[in-house]
């Protein structure tokens, strides 16, 4: 099976000032192109099925908070918004070295935890519905060794309307 650099939904500066035009470049073009081109199974394979998640996890007009099915399966699971919000933000900065923080569907419930380099829950048979990319360059140009900075941008461009999307197609199975 062939794989291709899928497209960016947005302009590289479409998330500024969040998320810069020359990182969402670099990342996009440079390291998610390197995993389509080497595409070994654990690694590039799992860098592959990420990061075409994760560009479409980001959106010019994001951040709000989600409402609907998602908003109440989110209070259920962490008591509330900022329950949600301070758990996955503890996971992606607290994660030791490369990685990712994951808001998983695992048979039906929502949990929250990180995983190392390019490794992904559909592995472990999970659902990711938002996963962040904690890999330094991801932020490394605009938020240099920062990445709770990055983290608290990163909130403002979250694509809530794709994470809904996402959990109710993982939860209609």
């Amino acid at each position: 099976m062939a794989h291709t650099l899928p497209d960016l939904p947005y302009d590289f500066g479409a998330l500024e000032p969040h998320i810069d035009a020359k990182t969402m470049e670099i990342h996009h073009d440079k390291h998610h192109a390197a995993y389509v081109a080497k595409m070994a199974v654990r690694n590039h394979g799992g860098g592959h099925a990420n990061h075409t998640l994760f560009w479409q996890l980001m959106a010019k007009n994001g951040g709000v908070e989600p409402t609907g099915t998602l908003g109440t399966a989110l209070q259920k699971a962490f008591g509330n918004f900022g329950g949600f919000k301070e758990k996955f933000t503890t996971a992606a900065a607290n994660h030791f070295g490369s990685g990712w923080a994951w808001l998983v569907v695992n048979q039906e419930k929502l949990e929250i935890y990180s995983t190392t380099n390019q490794d992904s829950p559909l592995m472990q048979g999970h659902t990711p519905i938002l996963g962040l990319d904690v890999w330094e360059h991801a932020y490394y140009l605009k938020h240099q060794n920062r990445r709770p900075e990055y983290i608290t941008a990163w909130w403002n461009v979250v694509n809530w309307a794709k994470v809904a999307e996402l959990h109710t197609q993982a939860t209609k199975r």
